[in-house]
């Protein structure tokens, strides 16, 4: 299935971020696009979405991410669709993947699991799924707390399956470093927001071409769960990072046009080689690049 790539890269779903355009773009430059099913407002729209990928990608890897969490109201009606389409990767998030593990190993499809303890590398593990997700620190989104030399230490202890690194990755330099360090796969998110094809906000895109690690907060006060959110999107809607207190969810109720991920904006700890807004095959041709010449220096210092 991967014998094509370009790079071990997957990109990363992103709630309000990913598109089948971008999804496309990615697969057709060598890496592996990724798209969360919620993006689709409705079963229906997820349905013609799913369709355009399948005829557009039918050779690619591509995948989907998939909310598994029985509160997730779409949770039935997108597995069936993961059924009926077969989606060659299915990205597990909050929630036990056994259900879907079970649906996507019929047709010979992969599962792979976001993790961001041992504990829950441990339950995945267990359920069968072909892949962990090892949300590190410097994750954006919902990050982890976890260092990505211990954690994927650690997993290895009991785990032989696929390894896929998430935290800070946003350069050619570090997709050889988390192989080096025993992952299969770097997984990229924040690098591939600010791009032509993403339908993030223009304003999203511009703020992440200003931000450093500097302007990151991790903090559990939006969706009770921690992420890594830009201190200046939470500024422009007058929120003071100061007044934040930890497991304090903070009331917008009385910000009427203000809610988490569509206006406080998320990002990780690689905001900082966001120079400009590119195309995603632009950027993956410099990732290409930087790769080639990383792993010229190690053979050099070897």
């Amino acid at each position: 299935m991967f014998d094509k790539l370009s790079l071990p890269v997957i990109v990363a779903p992103m709630f309000l971020v990913s598109s089948p355009e971008s999804v496309i773009a990615a697969c057709r430059s060598g890496v592996v696009g990724s798209i969360p099913l919620l993006n689709a407002r409705t079963a229906d729209a997820c349905e013609v979405w799913l369709k355009e990928l399948k005829e557009a990608l039918p050779t690619e890897p591509w995948a989907v991410n998939f909310i598994a969490h029985k509160t997730n109201k779409r949770h039935d009606t997108d597995l069936e669709l993961i059924e009926k389409y077969e989606p060659p990767i299915v990205i597990v998030s909050l929630g036990h993947p056994g259900a879907v593990t079970e649906v996507v190993h019929k047709y010979g499809g992969r599962v792979y699991s976001d993790v961001a303890t041992v504990k829950h590398a441990k339950k995945a593990a267990a359920a069968g799924v072909d892949g962990l997700i090892l949300v590190c620190a410097g994750a954006g989104g919902h990050g982890g707390m976890l260092n990505p030399f211990a954690f994927i230490a650690a997993v290895k202890e009991f785990w032989s399956g696929t390894i896929i690194l998430s935290g800070g990755i946003s350069h050619g330099k570090d997709i050889l470093a988390a192989q080096i360090m025993g992952a299969d796969f770097a997984y990229m998110g924040t690098r591939f927001i600010a791009t032509a094809e993403s339908v993030a906000l223009p304003e999203y895109k511009e703020m992440l071409v200003d931000s450093t690690i500097e302007d990151i907060l991790y903090t559990d006060s939006f969706s009770g769960v921690h992420a890594n959110y830009l201190i200046p999107s939470l500024l422009k809607n007058n929120i003071d990072p100061k007044d934040l207190k930890p497991s304090e969810s903070v009331d917008l109720s009385h910000m009427v046009d203000v809610k988490a991920w569509r206006d406080i904006w998320s990002a990780g700890h690689g905001v900082t080689t966001i120079k400009s807004i590119e195309t995603t095959a632009r950027i993956i041709e410099t990732l290409v690049n930087e790769y080639e010449e990383a792993k010229k220096e190690v053979i050099t210092y070897a």
